[in-house]
C-alpha cells in the first residue's frame, strides 16, 4: 500500500500520515447547524471528507468517522422566533433534509453522528475541568475560557494576539476579564433551550460542543480533524485550546485538514448577490453525482468556483465514464488502479485521480474489459459510478412507462415542428 500524505494545517506542510493506532483510525469533522437546508458550501466538506474516509478504509482495517449535528445554537433559536415553530421540529426536519441531500451526493453516513443536545453532560464535565485548572472562570451566569492562560493560543491559525483580537467575535461584556475570552456556557431565559448546570440554567457555547463530542467518541487524542477553512478561527482555534487545557498531555487532533471555500460564478456565495443556492436547488438542475464530480474536479484545499458550465461539463464527464462501462455490461469493480490510489494518497489529489479515470475510460471504450472493471473500482473510491449505465442514461428513472411517454412526447413535438420542446425533452 502507498504511504498517505496530508497537508496539516497545524504545521502548514504536507506530512506522511501515520495513525496513532493503525487498528482504528479516528477522524472528526464539523457537521451542520440544523436550521435551514444545506447550501453548496455545506456540501463541499461532506464530499471531501467522504472521499478521505473511503480512502482510509482502503488503507486501514478500521476507521471511526464522527461528524456532529449542532442542534442548539442561536441561529436555530432565531429561526424558531421567525417561524413560530418549535425548535425540535426545525432541527428534526432540517436534519432529515440534510441526510437526504447528502445521500443524493453519494456521501456515506459517518460511523457516529452525535447531536449536541445529547452531550450536555460531557460539556459540563469539560467546563468544570477547565475551571478547576484555572483556564476558565464563572461570571454573571456565564463561564468563559481565559485565553491568556493558554500560551499556545493562536498556533493553529498563525495569528498574532492583535490579529486574534481583531478577528474574534468580540462581545465587550463587563463580566469578561479579557476582551478575547470566549463563552463556554451562557444563561438561558425561560423561552430558550436550557439545561441545569453548576452555574445556573443555561446552554453551551458553540466551540465546547465539538470538544465534548470528539472526546466522547474518539478520546483525548485522535488522528484527523476536518472542516472548512472558514472554521480555522475562531472555532477550531478555540476547540483546540479548550481541549488541550482540559486534558493536559493530550494532542487533541494530530492532523488538521481544511477545505477551501466555494464561490459561485467567481463571487462569494451570498443571498444579497442572488447567487445563494441550496443543494436542493442544484439537484433540480442536475443529478447528485454530477454535483459530486464538480466538487471533486478542484483540489480540496483550493477555492472552488461553481458554475452552470462546470456542472454541464461534469455531467458530460460522467456520460463518458458510463458509456465506457456500458460497453462491458456486468463488469464488476476491480481494485482501484495504482495511479488513482497514488493520486489520492498525495493529499487527496482528486483532479489527478479523475485524470487516471479518463485514461481507464479511453481503454474501456477501445474494448478493454479489465479497464472497465478498474474504472468501476476507481469510481468506488471517489464515490462515483454507483449506478447501472442504463439507469444513468435514463436520468435515474426506473419507470419505463414514463420514459416511453417522454419519447412519444418528443416525437409529437418534432412532428409539430416545436423543436425547442423536443430538444428540452431529449436533454
Amino acid at each position: 500500500m502507498p504511504d498517505l500524505y496530508l497537508h496539516n494545517s497545524l504545521t502548514r506542510r504536507k506530512e506522511r500520515f501515520a495513525p496513532a493506532d493503525p487498528a482504528n483510525v479516528r477522524m472528526y469533522v464539523c457537521g451542520p447547524t440544523v436550521y435551514d437546508l444545506a447550501h453548496l458550501g455545506n456540501a463541499r466538506p461532506v464530499v471531501v471528507y467522504d472521499v478521505l474516509a473511503r480512502l482510509l478504509r482502503r488503507l486501514y482495517p478500521h476507521v471511526t468517522y464522527v461528524r456532529n449535528i449542532t442542534d442548539v445554537d442561536d441561529k436555530i433559536n432565531a429561526r424558531a422566533r421567525e417561524t413560530g415553530q418549535p425548535i425540535s421540529a426545525i432541527t428534526t426536519r432540517t436534519t432529515e433534509d440534510f441526510h437526504k441531500d447528502m445521500e443524493a451526493l453519494g456521501a456515506l453516513p459517518p460511523d457516529q453522528e452525535p447531536r449536541a443536545t445529547a452531550h450536555i453532560a460531557e460539556m459540563i464535565m469539560i467546563i468544570q475541568r477547565l475551571i478547576e485548572s484555572g483556564h476558565a472562570y464563572a461570571a454573571d451566569g456565564h463561564v468563559l475560557f481565559a485565553v491568556a492562560t493558554d500560551p499556545g493560543y493562536g498556533k493553529l491559525s498563525g495569528r498574532s494576539p492583535e490579529e486574534l483580537l481583531a478577528g474574534a467575535r468580540i462581545d465587550p461584556a463587563p463580566y469578561k476579564r479579557d476582551a478575547g475570552d470566549f463563552v463556554l456556557w451562557k444563561p438561558s431565559s425561560d423561552d430558550l433551550p436550557g439545561w441545569d448546570s453548576p452555574w445556573g440554567r443555561g446552554r453551551p457555547g458553540w466551540h465546547i460542543e465539538c470538544s465534548a463530542m470528539s472526546w466522547r467518541y474518539l478520546g483525548e487524542t485522535f488522528d484527523i480533524h476536518g472542516g472548512g477553512s472558514d472554521l480555522i478561527f475562531p472555532h477550531h482555534e478555540n476547540e483546540m485550546a479548550q481541549s488541550l487545557c482540559a486534558f493536559p498531555g493530550s494532542a487533541f487532533a494530530r492532523f488538521w485538514l481544511h477545505n477551501g471555500m466555494l464561490q459561485v460564478n467567481g463571487e462569494k456565495m451570498s443571498k444579497s448577490l442572488g447567487n445563494f443556492f441550496t443543494v436542493r436547488d442544484v439537484l433540480a438542475k442536475a443529478p447528485g453525482e454530477a454535483i459530486r464530480l464538480l466538487l471533486l474536479r478542484t483540489h480540496y484545499r483550493s477555492a472552488l468556483d461553481f458554475t452552470d458550465h462546470g456542472l454541464a461539463e461534469a455531467k458530460k464527464e460522467l456520460d463518458r465514464f458510463y458509456r465506457a462501462l456500458a460497453q462491458h455490461p456486468g463488469s464488476a469493480a476491480a481494485d482501484p488502479p495504482v495511479a488513482v490510489l497514488d493520486a489520492l494518497c498525495d493529499d487527496l489529489n482528486t483532479p489527478l485521480a479523475l485524470a487516471g479515470m479518463h485514461s481507464l475510460a479511453d481503454a474501456a471504450l477501445a474494448g478493454d474489459p479489465a479497464a472497465a472493471s478498474s474504472l468501476r473500482g476507481a469510481g468506488t473510491l471517489l464515490g462515483l459510478l454507483w449506478q447501472d449505465p442504463d439507469t444513468w442514461f435514463r436520468g435515474g428513472a426506473d419507470d419505463a412507462a414514463a420514459i416511453e411517454a417522454a419519447i412519444a412526447d418528443r416525437l409529437a413535438a418534432r412532428k409539430a415542428k416545436d423543436f425547442a420542446r423536443a430538444d428540452a425533452i431529449r436533454a
